[in-house]
Formats: structure tokens, sequence, C-alpha cells
């Protein structure tokens, strides 16, 4: 028998009988995750949620990708709107109902359009970037700098052609399974949806991080390689509106 979290994680990708709002794809994604104290990482959030652990772990995340097709429910995709990047820092809660989602600390993205909508109508912390990436094959170049900080970021990875699923139950399904984020707004807490398939996972090969996104979210800087690594060439997503 599966455990509560993965019961629950397992339940949550269930498609919602409920209209979606957005028509998103996201592509080549890094999964740069750290082993982390629960108790340092519990500071952090708002009343309400509790950190998620796993054998007694939590953990942090970089996750660089490629947004593509970004555009509302019934609208076709807009040339020089739609396709833009985004990073984000994020852990593992759950909130007071029992739902496994994630909490973001920072998104930074370099298109000004999406900030504004994430900001206005997700209440996420997306961050004004300038952010660059190259793709030659499975190799990805990618640059962020957030506005106001100084220094860039940089990630090179490449992702393996051997394609498998998470399997329930393990680590890999615990950090890449989840299909639900918290939010907080000026009423209380808020729980988002998202819907896709499950991502189709490869082995990442990783040439160059920092840790410049986690020190900017009021974290130590680790001073060594991610503890979990994975990637994905991508799922085409369909998104929900906040509920209570």
């Amino acid at each position: 028998m599966p455990d509560s979290t993965t019961s629950a994680l397992l339940s949550a990708r269930e498609c919602p009988a409920r209209p979606y709002v957005m028509l998103q794809r996201w592509e080549r994604l890094a999964f740069l995750h750290w082993r982390w104290d629960p108790q340092i990482l519990q500071r952090t959030l708002p009343p309400g949620l509790t950190v998620d652990t796993f054998q007694d772990s939590a953990w942090l995340a970089i996750v660089p990708f490629f947004m593509r097709g970004i555009r509302p429910r019934f609208c076709p995709p807009v040339l020089g709107i739609s396709d833009f990047l985004e990073l984000n820092v994020r852990t593992y809660v759950r909130d007071e109902k029992g739902r496994h989602g994630v909490w973001f600390y920072s998104l930074d993205c370099d298109q000004p359009l999406a900030v504004w909508a994430a900001r206005t109508f997700f209440h996420l912390p997306y961050q004004h970037a300038r952010m660059s990436a190259r793709v030659s094959g499975q190799q990805v170049d990618y640059h962020c700098h957030r506005r106001g900080q100084s220094g860039e970021s940089r990630f090179s990875w490449s992702l393996g052609n051997l394609i498998h699923h998470a399997q329930p139950g393990t680590l890999e399904f615990f950090l890449t399974e989840r299909y639900l984020l918290h939010s907080k707004t000026s009423h209380g807490l808020r729980c988002g949806q998202v819907h896709h398939a499950p991502y189709p996972l490869a082995e990442v090969q990783l040439s160059s991080w920092d840790a410049n996104p986690l020190i900017q979210a009021g974290f130590e800087d680790p001073k060594r390689p991610p503890d979990h690594l994975t990637g994905s060439l991508g799922v085409n997503v369909r998104i929900y509106a906040l509920t209570s």
C-alpha cells in the first residue's frame, strides 16, 4: 500500500472537473535539489503550511526551464509574449487540509507581462530578470540576472536519451510529482492546481551551476553540488484558478 503522501500526490494528478484558465508548455527542465534541514525551511513558511519531508529530510530546489505557448484558454499563442524563460526556487509543503504541493520562494522571469499576471492573479513571488538560453542538441546554456541584484547565474546541462517515469514511493516521485501550489494572499492561503501527464524524466549531466538563487531567497550557500538531479524534455500543462 502506498503511504499517505504518495496517495495524496497520486490523487492530485487526476484531471479536475472544473474548467482550466490557461494553457502552457514547460520544456527542458532541470530539477536541482538539495537536502535541507526541515526546521530551517519551516521557519520560512507562513502559518498554515508544514514542510514536507522524505525520510526525515526536507528539500530545496532550483528549477530552470523554458515556458512555451503561454496563453489564456481559447486564445492562441502571441509572438513575443507567449514564450519566455523561468527559474524558480521552491520547496514542498502540505496545508491544513492535507494537500501536498509546492511553495515558491521566487520565480525569475524575463517576460514583464507574465510577471504582472502571476503576481496579480496567482499571488506568486515572480521577479523581473534578464535571461537568455542557448540550446545545442540536448545541451542547454542558461543565464539569469535578476533585476536589482549583482551577478549573473549560469546553469548548463544536457538531458539523456533514456526516458522513464518516477515510481510511486521513491524520492524522485516525491520531488517531481507535484500538481498543486500554495500562495499567500491578503485573504489567506490559496491553492492552485495544474494538470499534465507525468513527467518523462531523463538523466541530467550538469556542467555549470551556482547558488545565487538560493542566496537571494535568504538561504546559505550549500557549497556542494545538488544531492538529487533529474530533468525532463517537457509536458503540456493546464492551469486552474486558485481556490481556498
